[in-house]
Protein backbone atom coordinates (compact mmCIF):
# COMPACT_ATOMS: atom_id res chain seq x y z
CA UNK A 1 0.00 0.00 0.00
CA UNK A 2 2.67 2.40 0.67
CA UNK A 3 4.30 2.09 -2.51
CA UNK A 4 0.90 3.16 -4.25
CA UNK A 5 0.43 5.89 -2.09
CA UNK A 6 3.77 6.96 -2.88
CA UNK A 7 3.35 6.51 -6.82
CA UNK A 8 -0.32 8.22 -6.23
CA UNK A 9 1.26 11.41 -4.95
CA UNK A 10 4.26 11.70 -7.29
CA UNK A 11 1.45 10.87 -10.87
CA UNK A 12 -0.81 13.37 -8.87
CA UNK A 13 1.82 16.07 -8.24
CA UNK A 14 3.22 16.14 -11.52
CA UNK A 15 -0.26 16.38 -12.94
CA UNK A 16 -1.36 19.33 -11.26
CA UNK A 17 1.78 21.26 -12.03
CA UNK A 18 2.44 20.32 -15.76
CA UNK A 19 -0.93 19.44 -17.35
CA UNK A 20 -2.08 16.40 -18.66
CA UNK A 21 -0.83 16.44 -21.77
CA UNK A 22 2.90 16.32 -20.62
CA UNK A 23 1.51 13.24 -19.64
CA UNK A 24 -0.37 11.69 -21.99
CA UNK A 25 1.64 8.62 -22.52
CA UNK A 26 1.52 7.16 -18.82
CA UNK A 27 -2.13 8.90 -18.86
CA UNK A 28 -3.41 5.02 -18.14
CA UNK A 29 -0.68 4.64 -15.80
CA UNK A 30 -1.92 8.20 -13.65
CA UNK A 31 -5.37 7.06 -14.14
CA UNK A 32 -4.81 3.37 -12.98
CA UNK A 33 -2.89 4.03 -9.62
CA UNK A 34 -5.29 6.77 -8.85
CA UNK A 35 -8.10 4.80 -8.58
CA UNK A 36 -6.29 1.97 -7.00
CA UNK A 37 -5.23 4.51 -4.03
CA UNK A 38 -9.33 5.60 -3.65
CA UNK A 39 -10.03 2.07 -3.64
CA UNK A 40 -7.68 1.39 -0.86
CA UNK A 41 -8.04 4.71 1.17
CA UNK A 42 -11.67 3.65 1.35
CA UNK A 43 -11.68 0.03 2.19
CA UNK A 44 -9.27 1.22 5.17
CA UNK A 45 -11.84 3.95 5.89
CA UNK A 46 -15.15 0.96 5.30
CA UNK A 47 -13.15 -1.68 7.13
CA UNK A 48 -9.59 -1.17 9.33
CA UNK A 49 -10.25 -2.20 12.87
CA UNK A 50 -9.86 1.12 14.54
CA UNK A 51 -10.67 4.38 13.22
CA UNK A 52 -8.07 5.77 11.06
CA UNK A 53 -7.10 10.06 11.23
CA UNK A 54 -7.37 10.62 6.94
CA UNK A 55 -5.17 13.63 7.80
CA UNK A 56 -2.11 12.00 9.44
CA UNK A 57 -2.76 9.14 7.63
CA UNK A 58 -2.48 11.02 4.50
CA UNK A 59 0.33 13.15 5.63
CA UNK A 60 2.46 9.86 6.46
CA UNK A 61 1.79 8.60 2.86
CA UNK A 62 3.18 11.90 1.26
CA UNK A 63 6.23 12.41 3.51
CA UNK A 64 7.19 7.91 2.90
CA UNK A 65 6.38 8.94 -1.22
CA UNK A 66 8.77 12.09 -1.31
CA UNK A 67 11.44 10.68 0.89
CA UNK A 68 12.33 8.02 -2.14
CA UNK A 69 13.04 11.43 -4.00
CA UNK A 70 15.60 13.40 -2.32
CA UNK A 71 15.59 15.35 0.89
CA UNK A 72 14.64 18.76 -0.41
CA UNK A 73 11.50 17.65 -1.74
CA UNK A 74 8.60 18.39 0.98
CA UNK A 75 4.98 18.65 1.41
CA UNK A 76 4.44 21.60 3.41
CA UNK A 77 0.68 21.67 4.69
CA UNK A 78 -1.26 24.82 5.83
CA UNK A 79 -0.32 24.46 9.43
CA UNK A 80 3.25 24.72 8.46
CA UNK A 81 3.41 27.61 6.09
CA UNK A 82 4.60 30.49 8.91
CA UNK A 83 8.30 27.96 8.74
CA UNK A 84 8.24 28.28 4.77
CA UNK A 85 7.61 32.04 5.37
CA UNK A 86 10.48 32.24 7.29
CA UNK A 87 13.06 30.14 5.24
CA UNK A 88 12.02 33.31 2.27
CA UNK A 89 11.92 36.01 3.69
CA UNK A 90 13.38 35.77 7.11
CA UNK A 91 9.78 36.83 8.73
CA UNK A 92 7.39 35.53 10.49
CA UNK A 93 4.98 36.37 13.47
CA UNK A 94 5.71 35.19 17.01
CA UNK A 95 7.94 37.00 20.13
CA UNK A 96 11.50 36.30 18.84
CA UNK A 97 13.77 34.08 21.07
CA UNK A 98 15.50 30.50 20.27
CA UNK A 99 14.54 27.68 22.17
CA UNK A 100 16.63 24.33 23.36
CA UNK A 101 15.20 21.66 24.97
CA UNK A 102 16.80 20.44 28.73
CA UNK A 103 15.24 17.50 30.55
CA UNK A 104 11.10 17.91 30.51
CA UNK A 105 10.92 21.40 29.82
CA UNK A 106 11.80 23.71 27.04
CA UNK A 107 14.75 26.72 27.74
CA UNK A 108 15.15 29.71 26.13
CA UNK A 109 18.20 29.50 25.41
CA UNK A 110 18.59 33.42 23.63
CA UNK A 111 15.52 36.57 23.01
CA UNK A 112 16.50 38.44 19.79
CA UNK A 113 17.50 41.83 20.61
CA UNK A 114 14.46 44.79 20.58
CA UNK A 115 12.22 42.15 19.75
CA UNK A 116 8.94 40.84 21.84
CA UNK A 117 10.61 38.51 24.41
CA UNK A 118 13.50 40.73 24.93
CA UNK A 119 11.48 43.68 25.73
CA UNK A 120 9.24 42.15 27.99
CA UNK A 121 12.35 41.27 29.86
CA UNK A 122 12.35 37.24 29.16
CA UNK A 123 15.94 35.95 29.53
CA UNK A 124 18.25 33.10 28.43
CA UNK A 125 18.12 30.43 30.70
CA UNK A 126 14.42 30.81 31.48
CA UNK A 127 12.21 27.72 31.82
CA UNK A 128 9.14 27.92 30.01
CA UNK A 129 6.71 26.17 31.85
CA UNK A 130 3.52 26.90 30.40
CA UNK A 131 1.21 28.75 27.43
CA UNK A 132 -1.90 30.05 27.08
CA UNK A 133 -2.10 27.92 30.22
CA UNK A 134 -0.81 24.47 28.42
CA UNK A 135 1.70 22.81 29.99
CA UNK A 136 5.04 22.51 28.17
CA UNK A 137 5.95 19.52 29.79
CA UNK A 138 7.83 16.52 27.46
CA UNK A 139 6.66 18.61 24.53
CA UNK A 140 9.23 19.05 21.71
CA UNK A 141 10.74 22.30 20.45
CA UNK A 142 8.75 21.99 17.07
CA UNK A 143 5.66 22.15 19.13
CA UNK A 144 6.46 24.75 21.44
CA UNK A 145 7.52 26.87 18.89
CA UNK A 146 4.21 26.10 17.02
CA UNK A 147 2.71 27.96 20.11
CA UNK A 148 4.75 30.62 20.12
CA UNK A 149 3.93 31.51 16.66
CA UNK A 150 1.14 33.50 15.65
CA UNK A 151 -0.72 36.48 14.30
CA UNK A 152 1.42 39.82 15.16
CA UNK A 153 -0.58 42.15 17.81
CA UNK A 154 -1.80 39.06 19.22
CA UNK A 155 -1.27 38.64 22.87
CA UNK A 156 0.40 35.11 24.61
CA UNK A 157 0.55 34.30 28.41
CA UNK A 158 3.61 32.48 29.60
CA UNK A 159 4.83 30.79 32.74
CA UNK A 160 8.47 31.13 33.27
CA UNK A 161 10.38 29.82 36.38
CA UNK A 162 13.77 31.46 36.93
CA UNK A 163 15.73 29.82 39.40
CA UNK A 164 13.10 28.84 42.38
CA UNK A 165 10.80 31.88 41.38
CA UNK A 166 7.21 31.64 39.04
CA UNK A 167 6.67 34.38 36.83
CA UNK A 168 3.93 35.51 34.18
CA UNK A 169 4.56 36.79 31.10
CA UNK A 170 1.90 38.38 28.66
CA UNK A 171 4.03 38.98 25.40
CA UNK A 172 2.64 40.49 22.22
CA UNK A 173 3.62 38.88 19.52
CA UNK A 174 5.46 41.02 16.37
CA UNK A 175 6.94 40.42 12.74
CA UNK A 176 10.23 39.04 13.97
CA UNK A 177 12.75 39.65 10.89
CA UNK A 178 16.02 38.03 11.59
CA UNK A 179 18.55 40.26 9.49
CA UNK A 180 20.58 38.69 6.77
CA UNK A 181 23.36 40.12 8.05
CA UNK A 182 24.03 39.75 11.88
CA UNK A 183 27.71 41.95 11.55
CA UNK A 184 29.13 43.56 8.75
CA UNK A 185 32.51 46.16 9.85
CA UNK A 186 36.08 46.89 9.61
CA UNK A 187 38.46 44.04 10.57
CA UNK A 188 41.02 46.89 10.18
CA UNK A 189 41.89 50.20 9.04
CA UNK A 190 41.42 49.08 5.04
CA UNK A 191 39.80 45.19 4.91
CA UNK A 192 36.00 44.96 5.32
CA UNK A 193 33.82 42.44 6.78
CA UNK A 194 30.61 41.16 5.65
CA UNK A 195 28.78 38.38 7.16
CA UNK A 196 25.89 36.75 5.62
CA UNK A 197 23.34 34.34 7.25
CA UNK A 198 21.26 33.94 5.24
CA UNK A 199 19.67 34.80 1.02
CA UNK A 200 15.80 35.73 2.09
CA UNK A 201 14.55 38.45 0.21
CA UNK A 202 16.56 41.86 -0.03
CA UNK A 203 19.62 39.89 0.62
CA UNK A 204 21.42 41.46 -2.32
CA UNK A 205 19.94 44.78 -1.32
CA UNK A 206 21.40 44.63 1.92
CA UNK A 207 24.89 43.09 1.21
CA UNK A 208 25.16 46.04 -1.67
CA UNK A 209 24.11 48.84 1.31
CA UNK A 210 26.89 47.36 3.49
CA UNK A 211 29.59 46.78 1.17
CA UNK A 212 28.78 50.87 0.26
CA UNK A 213 28.97 51.71 3.66
CA UNK A 214 32.42 49.52 4.30
CA UNK A 215 33.42 52.21 1.04
CA UNK A 216 33.09 54.97 2.85
CA UNK A 217 36.00 57.41 3.65
CA UNK A 218 38.21 55.74 1.11
CA UNK A 219 40.53 53.32 3.03
CA UNK A 220 38.35 50.00 1.75
CA UNK A 221 41.66 47.97 0.11
CA UNK A 222 39.60 44.33 0.33
CA UNK A 223 36.86 42.55 1.59
CA UNK A 224 36.45 39.28 3.67
CA UNK A 225 33.10 37.53 2.70
CA UNK A 226 31.94 35.35 5.19
CA UNK A 227 29.48 32.41 4.03
CA UNK A 228 30.02 29.72 6.74
CA UNK A 229 26.86 27.82 7.98
CA UNK A 230 24.96 29.89 5.35
CA UNK A 231 22.82 26.95 3.89
CA UNK A 232 21.45 28.83 1.26
CA UNK A 233 17.97 30.31 0.16
CA UNK A 234 16.81 32.44 -3.03
CA UNK A 235 19.04 31.57 -6.13
CA UNK A 236 18.32 35.18 -7.42
CA UNK A 237 19.53 36.76 -4.37
CA UNK A 238 22.77 35.22 -5.09
CA UNK A 239 23.00 36.56 -8.66
CA UNK A 240 22.11 40.06 -7.29
CA UNK A 241 25.38 39.53 -4.56
CA UNK A 242 27.42 38.26 -7.02
CA UNK A 243 26.39 41.78 -9.45
CA UNK A 244 28.14 43.71 -6.60
CA UNK A 245 31.01 42.14 -7.74
CA UNK A 246 30.74 41.45 -11.50
CA UNK A 247 29.12 43.49 -14.18
CA UNK A 248 26.08 43.67 -15.97
CA UNK A 249 24.88 41.16 -18.56
CA UNK A 250 27.75 37.85 -17.00
CA UNK A 251 25.91 34.79 -16.79
CA UNK A 252 26.30 33.48 -12.81
CA UNK A 253 24.27 30.21 -13.31
CA UNK A 254 22.23 28.27 -15.24
CA UNK A 255 19.15 25.72 -14.41
CA UNK A 256 18.47 23.07 -16.48
CA UNK A 257 15.26 20.60 -15.86
CA UNK A 258 13.57 17.85 -17.28
CA UNK A 259 10.84 20.45 -18.45
CA UNK A 260 11.35 23.70 -20.04
CA UNK A 261 10.03 26.17 -17.92
CA UNK A 262 12.95 25.18 -15.79
CA UNK A 263 15.74 25.59 -17.84
CA UNK A 264 16.71 29.92 -17.62
CA UNK A 265 20.03 31.29 -17.69
CA UNK A 266 20.53 33.96 -14.35
CA UNK A 267 22.27 36.80 -15.55
CA UNK A 268 23.83 40.10 -13.82
CA UNK A 269 21.38 43.09 -14.41
CA UNK A 270 23.02 46.06 -13.06
CA UNK A 271 27.14 47.60 -13.55
CA UNK A 272 29.27 46.61 -10.74
CA UNK A 273 29.60 48.35 -7.97
CA UNK A 274 33.37 47.45 -7.34
CA UNK A 275 34.96 45.27 -10.13
CA UNK A 276 38.60 45.29 -8.47
CA UNK A 277 38.84 45.49 -5.33
CA UNK A 278 39.96 41.69 -3.70
CA UNK A 279 37.45 39.67 -2.16
CA UNK A 280 37.82 36.27 0.04
CA UNK A 281 35.18 34.08 0.43
CA UNK A 282 35.28 32.07 3.61
CA UNK A 283 33.00 29.02 3.52
CA UNK A 284 32.66 25.47 5.49
CA UNK A 285 30.81 22.08 5.07
CA UNK A 286 27.41 23.78 6.01
CA UNK A 287 28.06 26.39 2.92
CA UNK A 288 25.38 25.10 0.67
CA UNK A 289 23.03 26.07 -2.32
CA UNK A 290 22.45 29.71 -3.08
CA UNK A 291 26.11 30.16 -0.86
CA UNK A 292 27.61 27.88 -3.31
CA UNK A 293 26.13 29.44 -6.24
CA UNK A 294 27.41 32.81 -5.22
CA UNK A 295 30.66 31.21 -4.02
CA UNK A 296 31.03 28.90 -6.83
CA UNK A 297 30.84 31.70 -9.60
CA UNK A 298 32.87 34.08 -8.17
CA UNK A 299 35.99 31.45 -8.39
CA UNK A 300 34.43 29.87 -11.87
CA UNK A 301 35.05 34.02 -13.15
CA UNK A 302 38.39 34.11 -11.02
CA UNK A 303 36.84 37.08 -8.81
CA UNK A 304 37.66 36.27 -6.31
CA UNK A 305 39.52 34.02 -3.91
CA UNK A 306 37.31 30.94 -2.01
CA UNK A 307 39.17 29.72 2.08
CA UNK A 308 38.14 27.09 4.04
CA UNK A 309 36.76 23.65 3.40
CA UNK A 310 35.38 21.84 0.72
CA UNK A 311 31.43 23.05 0.69
CA UNK A 312 28.37 20.89 0.70
CA UNK A 313 27.80 20.06 -2.56
CA UNK A 314 24.39 20.76 -3.28
CA UNK A 315 23.43 21.41 -6.64
CA UNK A 316 19.53 21.43 -7.18
CA UNK A 317 16.63 23.91 -7.37
CA UNK A 318 13.38 23.99 -5.77
CA UNK A 319 9.96 25.28 -6.64
CA UNK A 320 7.24 25.65 -4.53
CA UNK A 321 4.16 24.96 -6.23
CA UNK A 322 0.46 25.59 -4.54
CA UNK A 323 -1.78 22.07 -3.79
CA UNK A 324 -5.56 22.04 -2.16
CA UNK A 325 -6.88 23.59 0.96
CA UNK A 326 -3.87 26.53 1.10
CA UNK A 327 -1.10 23.56 1.29
CA UNK A 328 2.32 24.11 -1.00
CA UNK A 329 4.71 21.27 -2.06
CA UNK A 330 8.29 21.97 -2.65
CA UNK A 331 9.62 20.17 -6.15
CA UNK A 332 13.19 19.48 -6.96
CA UNK A 333 12.86 20.88 -10.60
CA UNK A 334 16.42 21.06 -11.57
CA UNK A 335 20.33 21.38 -11.30
CA UNK A 336 22.36 24.35 -11.39
CA UNK A 337 25.24 24.86 -13.45
CA UNK A 338 27.79 27.83 -12.63
CA UNK A 339 29.69 29.64 -15.13
CA UNK A 340 32.43 26.91 -15.87
CA UNK A 341 30.14 24.54 -16.93
CA UNK A 342 29.98 22.56 -13.80
CA UNK A 343 27.34 20.75 -11.26
CA UNK A 344 28.72 20.85 -7.76
CA UNK A 345 26.11 18.60 -6.67
CA UNK A 346 27.74 15.64 -4.21
CA UNK A 347 24.81 12.99 -3.56
CA UNK A 348 23.37 11.45 -6.39
CA UNK A 349 19.80 11.10 -5.02
CA UNK A 350 18.54 9.23 -8.69
CA UNK A 351 20.50 6.22 -7.70
CA UNK A 352 19.94 4.71 -4.48
CA UNK A 353 21.12 1.12 -2.92
CA UNK A 354 18.34 -1.60 -1.83
CA UNK A 355 17.80 0.35 1.42
CA UNK A 356 17.36 3.26 -0.05
CA UNK A 357 20.89 5.13 0.57
CA UNK A 358 21.99 7.46 -2.18
CA UNK A 359 25.56 7.64 -2.64
CA UNK A 360 28.13 10.30 -3.71
CA UNK A 361 29.19 10.88 -7.37
CA UNK A 362 31.38 8.22 -7.97
CA UNK A 363 34.95 9.81 -8.50
CA UNK A 364 34.90 7.84 -12.12
CA UNK A 365 32.18 10.52 -13.05
CA UNK A 366 33.37 13.26 -11.26
CA UNK A 367 34.38 15.57 -14.46
CA UNK A 368 37.35 18.55 -14.78
CA UNK A 369 36.12 21.98 -16.05
CA UNK A 370 38.01 25.31 -16.66
CA UNK A 371 38.05 28.60 -15.13
CA UNK A 372 37.98 31.85 -16.86
CA UNK A 373 41.42 32.18 -16.47
CA UNK A 374 42.14 28.36 -17.30
CA UNK A 375 42.05 26.94 -13.58
CA UNK A 376 41.27 23.51 -12.93
CA UNK A 377 37.91 22.67 -11.06
CA UNK A 378 35.61 19.50 -10.77
CA UNK A 379 32.24 19.04 -10.32
CA UNK A 380 30.15 16.38 -8.16
CA UNK A 381 30.99 17.44 -4.68
CA UNK A 382 31.17 20.44 -3.43
CA UNK A 383 33.14 24.35 -4.07
CA UNK A 384 36.89 23.32 -3.31
CA UNK A 385 38.48 26.25 -1.80
CA UNK A 386 41.57 27.71 -3.55
CA UNK A 387 43.12 28.14 0.15
CA UNK A 388 42.19 25.13 2.30
CA UNK A 389 42.05 24.91 5.85
CA UNK A 390 41.24 22.26 8.50
CA UNK A 391 38.20 23.19 10.73
CA UNK A 392 38.11 24.03 14.05
CA UNK A 393 38.29 20.90 16.13
CA UNK A 394 37.08 21.30 20.18
CA UNK A 395 38.85 18.76 22.51
CA UNK A 396 36.50 16.25 24.64
CA UNK A 397 36.18 18.31 27.56
CA UNK A 398 35.11 20.97 26.10
CA UNK A 399 32.66 18.95 23.90
CA UNK A 400 31.01 17.89 27.23
CA UNK A 401 30.84 21.05 29.15
CA UNK A 402 28.89 22.48 25.63
CA UNK A 403 26.76 18.75 25.77
CA UNK A 404 26.08 19.51 29.23
CA UNK A 405 24.99 22.81 28.92
CA UNK A 406 27.76 24.09 31.87
CA UNK A 407 28.64 26.47 29.82
CA UNK A 408 25.49 28.00 29.00
CA UNK A 409 24.67 27.78 32.64
CA UNK A 410 27.50 29.52 34.24
CA UNK A 411 26.41 32.76 31.74
CA UNK A 412 22.89 32.68 33.25
CA UNK A 413 24.20 32.53 36.50
CA UNK A 414 27.05 34.94 35.90
CA UNK A 415 24.66 37.37 34.00
CA UNK A 416 22.58 37.77 36.82
CA UNK A 417 25.71 38.38 39.46
CA UNK A 418 26.99 40.95 36.89
CA UNK A 419 24.72 43.91 35.41
CA UNK A 420 27.82 45.08 33.20
CA UNK A 421 30.54 44.02 31.16
CA UNK A 422 33.33 45.09 28.80
CA UNK A 423 32.90 45.89 25.37
CA UNK A 424 32.93 42.91 23.24
CA UNK A 425 36.30 43.45 21.56
CA UNK A 426 37.66 44.69 25.09
CA UNK A 427 35.70 41.64 27.12
CA UNK A 428 38.29 39.05 28.24
CA UNK A 429 37.81 36.32 30.53
CA UNK A 430 39.72 36.68 33.08
CA UNK A 431 42.03 34.38 35.92
CA UNK A 432 39.03 35.30 38.46
CA UNK A 433 36.31 34.46 36.04
CA UNK A 434 37.65 30.98 34.77
CA UNK A 435 38.21 30.09 38.56
CA UNK A 436 34.60 31.05 39.29
CA UNK A 437 33.80 29.05 35.72
CA UNK A 438 36.12 25.75 37.73
CA UNK A 439 34.31 26.16 41.34
CA UNK A 440 30.93 26.25 39.40
CA UNK A 441 31.31 23.26 37.39
CA UNK A 442 32.67 21.52 40.33
CA UNK A 443 29.15 21.71 42.18
CA UNK A 444 27.44 20.35 38.55
CA UNK A 445 29.07 16.63 38.91
CA UNK A 446 31.32 17.33 36.30
CA UNK A 447 33.21 14.17 37.71
CA UNK A 448 31.18 11.77 35.31
CA UNK A 449 32.84 13.47 32.48
CA UNK A 450 35.07 10.04 30.44
CA UNK A 451 37.76 10.37 28.01
CA UNK A 452 37.51 8.02 25.48
CA UNK A 453 40.51 6.78 26.44
CA UNK A 454 38.76 5.88 29.56
CA UNK A 455 35.85 4.61 28.21
CA UNK A 456 38.21 2.06 25.54
CA UNK A 457 39.59 1.23 29.33
CA UNK A 458 36.30 0.15 30.34
CA UNK A 459 35.23 -1.41 27.48
CA UNK A 460 38.66 -3.70 28.13
CA UNK A 461 37.13 -4.79 31.32
CA UNK A 462 33.93 -5.67 30.48
CA UNK A 463 35.87 -8.22 27.20
CA UNK A 464 38.41 -9.62 29.58
CA UNK A 465 35.90 -10.15 32.35
CA UNK A 466 33.45 -11.96 30.31
CA UNK A 467 36.82 -13.97 29.13
CA UNK A 468 37.74 -14.54 32.69
CA UNK A 469 41.24 -12.31 32.26
CA UNK A 470 40.62 -9.82 34.17
CA UNK A 471 42.15 -11.15 37.70
CA UNK A 472 45.17 -11.75 35.35
CA UNK A 473 45.60 -7.92 34.33
CA UNK A 474 43.61 -5.96 36.93
CA UNK A 475 46.71 -4.72 38.78
CA UNK A 476 47.85 -2.76 35.22
CA UNK A 477 44.40 -2.19 34.37
CA UNK A 478 44.36 -0.23 38.10
CA UNK A 479 47.40 1.58 37.29
CA UNK A 480 46.87 2.72 33.91
CA UNK A 481 42.95 3.40 35.03
CA UNK A 482 45.09 6.00 38.05
CA UNK A 483 47.20 7.53 35.20
CA UNK A 484 44.20 8.23 33.05
CA UNK A 485 42.59 10.00 36.21
CA UNK A 486 45.75 12.25 37.14
CA UNK A 487 45.67 13.35 33.59
CA UNK A 488 42.08 14.17 33.20
CA UNK A 489 42.29 16.71 35.96
CA UNK A 490 44.32 18.79 33.94
CA UNK A 491 42.09 18.71 31.31
CA UNK A 492 40.25 22.13 32.04
CA UNK A 493 43.70 23.70 32.68
CA UNK A 494 45.24 22.28 29.23
CA UNK A 495 41.88 22.95 27.37
CA UNK A 496 42.09 26.94 28.83
CA UNK A 497 42.19 29.05 25.51
CA UNK A 498 39.58 27.19 23.91
CA UNK A 499 36.92 26.90 26.91
CA UNK A 500 37.28 30.39 27.73
CA UNK A 501 36.41 31.16 23.89
CA UNK A 502 33.20 29.13 24.53
CA UNK A 503 32.63 30.93 27.64
CA UNK A 504 33.17 34.69 26.45
CA UNK A 505 31.14 33.77 23.18
CA UNK A 506 28.44 32.40 25.60
CA UNK A 507 28.90 35.57 27.96
CA UNK A 508 28.95 38.30 25.11
CA UNK A 509 25.35 36.63 23.88
CA UNK A 510 24.00 37.37 26.68
CA UNK A 511 24.89 40.70 26.76
CA UNK A 512 25.54 41.96 23.27
CA UNK A 513 23.42 39.69 20.99
CA UNK A 514 24.89 38.16 18.13
CA UNK A 515 26.40 40.96 16.74
CA UNK A 516 28.51 41.03 20.28
CA UNK A 517 29.80 37.81 19.76
CA UNK A 518 31.14 37.96 16.15
CA UNK A 519 32.16 40.78 16.46
CA UNK A 520 34.90 38.97 19.25
CA UNK A 521 35.13 36.13 18.05
CA UNK A 522 36.56 37.82 14.24
CA UNK A 523 39.55 38.66 16.59
CA UNK A 524 41.10 34.91 17.34
CA UNK A 525 39.62 33.59 14.68
CA UNK A 526 41.90 31.40 12.59
CA UNK A 527 40.49 31.77 8.92
CA UNK A 528 39.73 35.31 9.10
CA UNK A 529 43.39 35.93 10.08
CA UNK A 530 44.03 33.78 6.68
CA UNK A 531 42.02 35.41 5.01
CA UNK A 532 43.28 39.23 5.82
CA UNK A 533 46.99 37.69 4.84
CA UNK A 534 45.75 37.02 1.59
CA UNK A 535 43.96 40.31 0.94
CA UNK A 536 47.39 41.86 2.26
CA UNK A 537 49.35 39.96 -0.60
CA UNK A 538 48.46 41.04 -3.73
CA UNK A 539 50.76 38.92 -5.32
CA UNK A 540 49.66 36.00 -3.75
CA UNK A 541 46.19 36.65 -4.44
CA UNK A 542 46.45 37.33 -7.79
CA UNK A 543 48.81 33.95 -8.22
CA UNK A 544 45.98 32.37 -6.81
CA UNK A 545 43.75 33.15 -9.23
CA UNK A 546 45.77 32.34 -12.01
CA UNK A 547 46.37 28.71 -10.39
CA UNK A 548 49.58 29.51 -9.42
CA UNK A 549 49.31 30.44 -5.63
CA UNK A 550 50.14 28.75 -2.43
CA UNK A 551 47.40 26.38 -1.54
CA UNK A 552 46.88 25.08 2.33
CA UNK A 553 46.07 21.85 3.25
CA UNK A 554 45.97 20.70 -0.48
CA UNK A 555 43.98 17.68 -1.16
CA UNK A 556 42.64 16.21 -4.13
CA UNK A 557 39.00 15.48 -4.56
CA UNK A 558 38.07 14.60 -1.33
CA UNK A 559 34.21 14.99 -0.84
CA UNK A 560 32.34 15.56 2.18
Amino acid sequence: MLRLQRLFYLFIILFLVSGTSLFSQNLFEVSKNMEIFSDIYKQLDLNYVDDIKPGQLMKTGIDAMLETLDPYTNYIPESDIEDYKFMTTGQYGGVGASILKRDEYIVISEPYKGFAADKAGIIAGDVLLEINGNSTKNKSVDDVSNFLKGEPGSNIKLKIKRDDTVMDFVVSRENIQIDNIPYSGMLNDHIGYIRLNSFTQNAGKDVKDAFIKLREGGKLKGLVFDLRGNGGGLLNEAVNIANIFVDKDQVIVNTKGRLASSNSSYKTMMPAVDKEIPVVFIVDKNSASASEILAGSMQDLDRAVILGQRSYGKGLVQNVLPVSYNAQVKVTVAKYYIPSGRCIQAIDYSHKDAEGNAGHVPDSLITAFKTHNGRTVFDGGGIEPDVLMDPKKYSNIAQNLMAKYLVFDFATKFKKEHTTIAGAKEFIITDDIYSDFLSFIKTKNFDDYKTPSEKMLEEIKKNTEKEKYFDHIQSEYDALKAKLIASKTHDLENNRYEISELLRDELLTRYYYQKGKIEASLESDPEIARAKEVVDNPENYQSLLAGSGKKDNPDQKKKN
